[in-house]
C-alpha cells in the first residue's frame, strides 16, 4: 500500500514539474510574441506616411486582387529632401503568381505633373516629394495608378542589407568597380557597405544605368526575399530599427502581412520590363534618356495586363 501511494506521489510531482516547464515556456513565447507585435507595431507606427491622395486605391490584397507599387530609392541629407536615385514601378499578381519590375532611368524626360515643366523624371520629388514623384510617373506610364509607395533611404539600404544577414546576387558582368571595389563575375554575397556599392556602380558598366537598373531590381527582390523567410524572425530587433528609421510607406502591418501570406509566389517570381529610349542632350545642353509614345504605350499595355486594367 505504501509502495502505491509513494508511486502516486512521484507521479503527481512529476506532472506538476511538467505543467510549470509548460507554464514557464508558454508565458515566455507569449512575452515574445507580445514585444515582437509590440516592436513591430511601433515600427509600422513610425514608417506609415499615407499620402493626402483622394485618388488613391486601397486593396484587399486577399490574393486576387492585384496591386502596384511605386519604389522610390533617394539619397537624403539634413535640410536636403534630395532627388529619387532609384525609381521603380512594381506589379504584383497573386492569380498569375508574376510580379513585374519597370525601372525608370532618374534621366528619362517626362512632364513633371504639378509643377509644369518638362526635365528630368528625378526632379518630380525634389520638388514635390513622394506625392509628386507619383503623378508624374503615372502621367509618363500612360495613367497606370498606383495603390502603394515605398521610400528607401538609400544611405540606410546598407543597415537593412545588414540586418537580414547579407544578401545573394549573381553578377554577369566582369571587371565593374565602385570606388575602387571590384566585383568578380558570378555568385556574390554582399554585405551592407558592399550592396549600397553594388547597385551605385554605373560608370564601369558597359550598360551604364541599365546594368545599373537591373542591379537594383535584384538587389531589392534579394532583401524582399529574406524578408519574408523564416528566419527573419530571429532578426526581428535589427530589421525592424533599420526599416523604421529609413523606410517611409503607405502599407500597413496588416497589408504587410496579407501579402507575405498571399502573394509570396508572385513575389518571388519576378519579371523585368525592359525600356527602349534614345539618350542625348537636349536644347538646354543637359543629357537627357527620351523614351517614345510608341514605347510608352507597350509599357503601359504590359503593367495593365498583369493588374487587370485597360
Amino acid at each position: 500500500m505504501r509502495t502505491e501511494k509513494l508511486k502516486h506521489r512521484k507521479k503527481r510531482k512529476g506532472l506538476k514539474i511538467f505543467l510549470a516547464i509548460f507554464i514557464g515556456i508558454f508565458l515566455a513565447l507569449s512575452l515574445l510574441i507580445g514585444y515582437a507585435y509590440w516592436k513591430t507595431s511601433n515600427t509600422f507606427d513610425k514608417m506609415y506616411k499615407p499620402l493626402d491622395d483622394s485618388n488613391k486605391t486601397s486593396v484587399s490584397l486577399d490574393g486576387t486582387v492585384p496591386f502596384s507599387v511605386l519604389i522610390l530609392g533617394v539619397d537624403e541629407r539634413e535640410n536636403d529632401r534630395g532627388r529619387s536615385d532609384t525609381l521603380i514601378v512594381a506589379t504584383v499578381n497573386g492569380e498569375k503568381n508574376q510580379a513585374q519590375m519597370l525601372s525608370i532611368p532618374r534621366d528619362t524626360q517626362a512632364e513633371i505633373v504639378g509643377h509644369n515643366t518638362t526635365e528630368k523624371i528625378n526632379a518630380a520629388y525634389a520638388y514635390g516629394g513622394v506625392k509628386m514623384a507619383q503623378d508624374t510617373t503615372t502621367k509618363f506610364l500612360n495613367d497606370i495608378p498606383f495603390n502603394y509607395y515605398i521610400k528607401i533611404n538609400m544611405e540606410g539600404f546598407k543597415e537593412l542589407v545588414d540586418a537580414v544577414g547579407g544578401i545573394d546576387v549573381y553578377n554577369n558582368t566582369e571587371g565593374i568597380s565602385y570606388n575602387n571595389k571590384e566585383f568578380r563575375k558570378g555568385n556574390l554575397h554582399l554585405n551592407g557597405e558592399e550592396a549600397l556599392q553594388y547597385v551605385r556602380i554605373r560608370k564601369t558598366d558597359p550598360n551604364g544605368d541599365f546594368g545599373r537598373q537591373k542591379r537594383q531590381q535584384e538587389a531589392i527582390t534579394a532583401v524582399s526575399k529574406k524578408l519574408l523567410s523564416t528566419n527573419a524572425v530571429f532578426k526581428l530587433d535589427e530589421i525592424l530599427d533599420s526599416a523604421g528609421s529609413n523606410i517611409e510607406t503607405d502599407f500597413t502591418m496588416t497589408d504587410i502581412t496579407k501579402i507575405a501570406k498571399n502573394y509570396s509566389n508572385a513575389v518571388n517570381n519576378v519579371t523585368s520590363i525592359e525600356m527602349d529610349g534614345d539618350g542625348g542632350k537636349l536644347n538646354d545642353g543637359l543629357w537627357y534618356y527620351v523614351v517614345s509614345k510608341e514605347e510608352r504605350a507597350k509599357i503601359h499595355e504590359e503593367l495593365s495586363k498583369n493588374l487587370g486594367i485597360k
